[in-house]
């Protein structure tokens, strides 16, 4: 159960636990941040007019650049 709760989708991104727990934290807060930008867009539309949507933009692009880098780790070459 430990395993379950704690290692196995770490190892799945390719990381270690603490790795993983750094990477998802800074995201984490990241939306948060944007987040809030929103909420006060939203009660002041001429404040933060684009904070939320670029922060979606970049998390976005930085997650897709993430799965490829450890989708081409794990491809296997072939010798025959």
């Amino acid at each position: 159960m430990f395993r379950k709760l704690f290692l196995d989708h770490p190892a799945e991104v390719d990381e270690s636990y603490t790795e993983h727990f750094s990477v998802a934290s800074r995201f984490g807060l990241k939306m948060i941040i944007g987040g809030f930008a929103a909420l006060l867009h939203a009660c002041v539309p001429a404040l933060c007019k684009t904070r939320g949507s670029e922060t979606v933009v970049r998390l976005h692009a930085q997650l897709i650049r993430n799965r490829a880098q450890v989708r081409d780790q794990k491809s296997i070459e072939w010798n025959i």
